[in-house]
């Protein structure tokens, strides 16, 4: 069989991105799940699958409707102290696939969850799964049902892989599900939310003195509303920080359902383009955002870790807190060779491609899904950053940034180094 294909980053942009190689794009050839792969390609995705992100709203319950083949993995989260008595299943038979007799069952299951929990919950999320895809389901409509007969909200959450290359994805869909059940009410000119992740940022990160310091009193985040009362504070934030384009489409239903606009930002890893965000985010807001001294810090800091370590060679996977092709620039532009890259294309970084492919055209690219990766053949390398990396150089030194706590700027920058740092000693 053939090797792992890869191109390099400068054969990339030469060809162009209406050019990429079947290889590159996923829903164009068979998907090879390897260990490396499994945790975000499968119903039992680490972190935050559709089915964990749909319990995001505080004091809910989800009813996972589903085949068995579906749901087996969600088992091993249930068991979790926190997720105790917020999950049940509807399981599917084959005739139930074939007829769709499932539906007319929904509502009464809602009402058998009710009635077996000593409190009532927020809200029923229903997360159901390819198999009402391909049945074209108006999930719409039976929420209403159950909206109705039960008298307590219920939201539709899609666990659609099929569509997992369109251009509303199901995490993408989530987020937006789980701020649908937010109300208008009279905003306050001091609060503000960060939206994008189902996890805080760490506690640490400069944004929140940064934004303090502007006069922004309330800094919401979904991932930290602990009650549902909690959670119906978010609607009087006076705008939203967006820092993932995976929850946009959220914010825009946010801005036209309850008249708050948004301001996005991107969780970057190159200094110079954080300091730029945070100065365009100050003449957004009109205000002054003196970020010299978070600059510094972790300027030293990549100063430091170069010093003592000078130029090693990187491998950069895409399971991790961050893009994997953005991070590879930034540690070529540090300048550190990064010999691999394990990332899906798109639009996005696509742009950090350009720039990768001038300051380190050499770099190669594989895409982890494609079939060809049977073959990969390790790259020669002393340190990796992403979960994936694991799986291809379990003999070398790394991270998996993949904790909980969402990494974000400077403060970013320095506990990933930090972290390289304690690896390698």
């Amino acid at each position: 069989m053939s090797k792992a294909f890869y191109q390099t980053a400068k054969e990339i942009i030469q060809n162009g991105y209406d050019s990429l190689t079947a290889e590159q794009v996923s829903n164009k050839h068979l998907i090879y799940s390897s260990p490396a792969t499994l945790s975000f390609n499968s119903p039992g995705a680490k972190g935050y699958g559709v089915k964990r992100a749909g319990l995001a709203v505080p004091e809910s319950v989800m009813l996972l409707v589903s085949p068995s083949c579906c749901g087996r993995n969600t088992s091993l989260f249930k068991s979790s102290p926190e997720y105790k008595s917020r999950f049940f299943f509807q399981l599917l038979d084959d005739t139930d696939i074939v007829t769709g007799r499932h539906l007319m069952k929904i509502n009464d299951a809602c009402g058998e969850i009710l009635s077996s929990l000593e409190k009532r919950p927020s809200a029923i999320m229903i997360c159901i799964t390819c198999v009402d895809a391909l049945l074209g389901t108006d999930m719409e409509r039976i929420c209403r049902k159950v909206t109705e007969t039960h008298s307590i909200p219920c939201v539709a959450c899609y666990m659609y892989a099929l569509t997992r290359e369109k251009r509303l994805s199901p995490m993408a869909y989530v987020r937006t599900s789980v701020y649908s059940l937010l109300e208008k009410q009279k905003r306050e000119s001091k609060d503000m939310n960060i939206m994008g992740f189902f996890s805080p940022l760490n506690d640490r990160s400069e944004i929140y003195p940064l934004l303090k310091n502007a006069g922004i009193e309330n800094i919401r985040e979904l991932a930290r509303c602990k009650k549902f009362e909690d959670y119906k504070e978010l609607s009087k934030a006076n705008f939203n920080l967006l820092l993932n384009p995976e929850a946009r489409h959220a914010a825009q239903d946010m801005q036209k359902r309850l008249n708050i606009p948004f301001i996005e930002m991107l969780r970057l890893y190159r200094i110079d383009k954080i300091h730029n965000q945070y100065m365009l985010l100050g003449n957004a807001l009109g205000i002054n955002i003196d970020d010299r001294k978070y600059y510094e810090e972790a300027e030293k800091r990549i100063a430091d870790f170069k010093n003592k370590y000078g130029e090693i060679r990187f491998a950069v996977g895409e399971i991790l807190n961050g893009d994997a092709i953005e991070i590879a620039l930034m540690l070529a532009k540090e300048g550190f060779r990064v010999e691999c890259v394990f990332a899906t294309i798109g639009e996005l970084n696509y742009r950090f491609l350009k720039t990768l492919s001038e300051v380190s055209p050499e770099t190669k690219i594989y895409s982890n899904l494609s079939p060809t990766m049977l073959n990969y053949e390790k790259d020669d390398i002393d340190c990796y950053i992403g979960s994936d990396c694991l799986y291809y150089f379990p003999d070398k030194p790394g991270i998996e940034w993949c904790e909980e706590t969402e990494p974000f700027g400077y403060r970013g920058v320095i506990d990933l180094f930090d972290a390289l740092d304690k690896v390698l000693r």
